[in-house]
């Protein structure tokens, strides 16, 4: 709200970060492991007196020089630009919390520049043990850049104590930066070996192939064993509310995390088969194979991480949407547009309805959503929703949809958000008059039907139709009595992971169950 948006409607922001974020860190990770590679390979060939080995490490430092310091290097100044236009608010706030972090992260990387390139240029011109010691000074270097990216990274999933006392220490040394840093060191040493793969599949000499391809296979299996117990520690250390949304995670997170599964699964068999048993079967269809199942491992692994810090961006200091939970009650009583510097309307009105509301979705769901995108795309979620239905899940987002932030402004800020998505986008017909008077309260129920209908248009309309539509709730609960539509109530989330529980009080629920019940016997 404190800066303009870069507003693709088509294309979110975050697909744009995630895009060159998961390739950066394909990159970045091996850029720490293959340098441990590179030495321990050029050890291994001193000490056994093998020049196949030796040639054969410097070959590979090419390739390794080639991915890391030119695509790893421009996606690193990509992803700066990139988050910075997207999400301003945070990227400040990392900048100002950590600035010295990062000042000691560009020396680190400086440095891991500086002897990749004296590693590579002296190859077999300088002696052994010095040659060595460069390589020693890039690893360690490169490491300590992942060190200190660790605690930034992990700092925004859980700033520990740093919420209440400020002292950058306490967020960088958070709950979860050890189990992270190990995790984060081992898929290093494990996009060594996979890398390695590529190298070797080249390799014309069989003798030399068997040999490199089974030492690089050695460093995937061993690496992925390490991974399972430190990952599980990394499961444990996060806050309770990401690991709810872990467990229940929406369809498109679990349908991620499954895929990052099976191919974590189809590399260890590949890796296991072809390069380790029997290296003589490995071949460039292997390596490549190999390869795209490390890139959905660590893909589906940022993905999880970015998923499960959900509604935030930086944990409990500033959601999705670059505003602070501490400003939500202020911006419902003053209005959410009127403190907006960059919003083209102060207030609504009947006649501003359609730029109010773009600016609304701009603000305050566009760093999630898409606009007929392939990333959450809101046009197609809320195809079908009536206005009323509409207004009153906006109204009440963070209850149902506890991953979401909530929405921050005022009733009629959230009607005019609810017109424009209902007619604007969806081209759905709503009433003249949107806007609620100044005075206007919360209308009275005569019955208890009345407020089980309201619940139903305010809490399951958004998903579901009444009597018609693939979802019709008559559909849903024909043949239920009242005490098992009850029930259901109490634990939405058992019959579909899908579904967020109902938060609301016991009266409420009793009157939501009246309502479906009289549905059920129709």
């Amino acid at each position: 709200m404190e800066y303009p948006v870069w507003y693709l409607p088509q294309f979110s922001g975050g697909s744009l970060i995630a895009l060159i974020a998961v390739t950066h860190v394909f990159v970045a990770h091996f850029a720490v492991g293959g340098g441990l590679y590179l030495v321990l390979a050029e050890r291994l060939g001193l000490r056994e007196g093998d020049p196949g080995v030796l040639d054969f490490t410097r070959r590979h430092a090419r390739f390794f020089i080639l991915v890391t310091l030119v695509y790893g290097s421009l996606t690193g100044v990509g992803i700066w630009f990139a988050i910075s236009l997207v999400q301003p608010t945070a990227t400040s706030l990392l900048i100002h919390n950590f600035v010295f972090f990062w000042a000691a992260e560009w020396v680190f990387f400086l440095v891991e520049i500086v002897a990749a390139m004296v590693y590579f240029y002296t190859f077999g011109r300088m002696r052994s043990r010095s040659h060595q010691v460069i390589g020693w000074i890039y690893f360690v270097s490169a490491w300590c850049s992942l060190f200190l990216i660790n605690g930034i990274i992990t700092f925004m999933m859980a700033p520990g104590g740093w919420l209440e006392s400020g002292n950058p220490w306490e967020g960088f040394f958070n709950p979860t930066f050890w189990p992270s840093l190990l995790v984060r060191t081992f898929l290093a040493i494990f996009l060594a070996g996979v890398y390695a793969f590529v190298s070797t599949a080249f390799l014309r000499d069989v003798r030399l192939k068997r040999r490199m391809t089974r030492f690089s296979s050695w460093w995937v299996l061993i690496a992925a064993l390490g991974a399972l117990p430190s990952g599980w520690w990394y499961l444990r250390q996060l806050p309770a509310p990401a690991r709810n949304i872990l467990a229940h995670a929406s369809p498109q997170l679990a349908a991620i995390l499954q895929a990052a599964l099976w191919m974590a699964a189809a590399g260890g068999v590949l890796s296991l088969i072809f390069c380790l048993l029997r290296p003589q079967w490995h071949n460039k269809i292997v390596a490549l194979l190999v390869l795209v199942c490390g890139l959905g491992v660590m893909g589906g692994f940022e993905w999880a991480r970015e998923g499960s810090r959900r509604p935030f961006v930086i944990y409990d200091r500033l959601y999705s949407n670059s505003i602070p939970p501490q400003k939500i009650e202020m911006l419902n009583a003053q209005g959410f547009l009127s403190s907006a510097r960059w919003s083209r309307d102060k207030e609504v009105s009947e006649t501003n309805r359609a730029t109010a509301g773009e600016d609304l979705f701009k603000f305050q769901c566009y760093a999630c959503h898409t606009l007929g995108g392939r990333n959450n795309d809101l046009s197609s979620r809320t195809a079908g929703i009536a206005f009323e239905g509409m207004a009153g899940y906006i109204e009440n987002l963070h209850a149902i949809r506890p991953f979401m932030p909530p929405f921050a402004g005022t009733v009629n800020e959230a009607r005019t958000l609810a017109a424009w998505l209902v007619k604007d986008v969806n081209g759905i017909e709503i009433p003249a008059q949107i806007l609620l008077p100044d005075k206007a309260i919360e209308p009275e129920h005569e019955d208890r039907s009345d407020l089980g209908e309201s619940l139903f248009q305010q809490r399951c309309s958004p998903c579901h139709g009444l009597r018609e539509g693939g979802n019709a709730m008559n559909a849903r609960v024909r043949g239920w009595d009242r005490d098992r539509i009850r029930a259901a109530l109490d634990d939405l989330p058992r019959m579909s992971p899908a579904m967020p529980p109902l938060m609301l009080p016991a009266e409420q629920k009793d009157a939501l169950a009246d309502f479906l019940a009289a549905l059920a016997q129709e």
